[in-house]
């Protein structure tokens, strides 16, 4: 009994030390769940409220997935809120030009905005991974700058104001729920993430991005076209930010250059919270989908919470982040600190 009990409990730490940030992201997600079971039952656990909170992560959730690729390569894209938007406002003029005057749109109206806006995803994405690989700009600076470069593109287009009054057609569309009960923009979701999911862990571009993570020297003396992959990175980073603003188009039923504002931080966030690694080289899907989860459980279960500022989120948004790269510090250094300063003697 003793020994079942033991050989139980080594397989245990061994699953938990291969996944220790799914099984703490698990552990977080099982507490906040009992906690808004004592406290706010009725009003949290309800059809309703879950269903509401399925139709709305996929909008930084499709985000997520973009960065945490980029990420993987050692690189961060910082600029999905600003194609989000400028795809759904240009998606959204289109809208308003395929409307009738009854308000009705042709039938092959909603397919095509949906393809066009990957195609400009995927074209945004392409221009962030020449500045990446081609000019050797670093990251944060090259999606940072094209971030506010297609910010003001919007703003530009748009005077800051929303861009709306097309057919409802589309919103009733994607905010439609099959068999009455799970959200289209849930089925999106699950989609890209199953897509991305394959194509990281099942395809020889999940290897080799995954190597050119871990070292870009190693990646370019193995022979891999380094240059090509980061591009191809960012085309799907594009993609994802490009359906993420069409979700976005469908929930307000209109577009302008400021929504999405607070999704950079929770995508980051959430990215690095999921277990992936921010120099690059580490990280699963698993752990981004599961971040993704838990963020949306805890905003939503403290909008229950009347006494709490919804302006508290944003700052305990950037508190959680810093935790878990406090706690990622400490769990990913093997050996003890005593282990540690043994290699530097004092010099007395």
């Amino acid at each position: 009994m003793t020994e079942t009990y033991t050989r139980s409990l080594d397989r245990f730490r061994t699953l938990y030390r291969s996944d220790r940030h799914v099984w703490r992201l698990v552990l977080m997600i099982g507490i906040w769940m009992l906690f808004m079971a004592i406290t706010r039952f009725n009003k949290f656990y309800t059809l309703i409220n879950f269903q509401t909170m399925a139709a709305q992560f996929p909008e930084f959730g499709l985000m997520s997935l973009g960065v945490m690729l980029c990420m993987i390569t050692g690189g961060i894209d910082l600029s999905v809120v600003g194609i989000a938007n400028l795809t759904s406002i240009l998606m959204a003029f289109l809208l308003l030009n395929l409307t009738s005057a009854g308000g009705a749109l042709p039938g092959y109206a909603i397919g095509l905005v949906i393809v066009l806006a990957m195609l400009l995803g995927a074209g945004f994405g392409f221009f962030n991974g020449l500045l990446v690989s081609k000019f050797h700009i670093p990251p944060i600076l090259a999606t940072m700058g094209s971030g506010e470069l297609f910010t003001g593109i919007c703003l530009a287009m748009t005077n800051g104001n929303a861009i709306s009054k097309f057919s409802r057609s589309y919103a009733q569309t994607i905010n439609n729920r099959i068999f009455d009960l799970i959200p289209v923009q849930l089925i999106i979701f699950i989609v890209m993430a199953v897509f991305i999911w394959f194509l990281i862990s099942k395809t020889v571009f999940g290897t080799k991005i995954y190597m050119l993570g871990t070292s870009e020297t190693v990646a370019k003396f193995s022979g891999l076209r380094t240059d090509r992959l980061l591009i191809e990175t960012y085309v799907i980073s594009g993609i994802c930010a490009a359906l993420g603003g069409m979700i976005m188009l469908a929930n307000y039923n209109s577009a302008r250059a400021d929504y999405g504002s607070v999704y950079t931080l929770q995508c980051v966030l959430i990215v690095v919270l999921g277990g992936v690694n921010p120099i690059g080289g580490k990280g699963r899907i698993s752990g981004v989908v599961l971040a993704i989860i838990l963020l949306r459980l805890l905003e939503t279960g403290l909008n229950r919470f009347p006494t709490i500022s919804s302006y508290y989120i944003s700052l305990i948004w950037g508190g959680v982040l810093i935790l878990v790269m406090v706690l990622n510090y400490f769990t990913e250094n093997k050996k003890p600190l005593k282990k540690r300063l043994v290699r530097f003697p004092s010099t007395k």
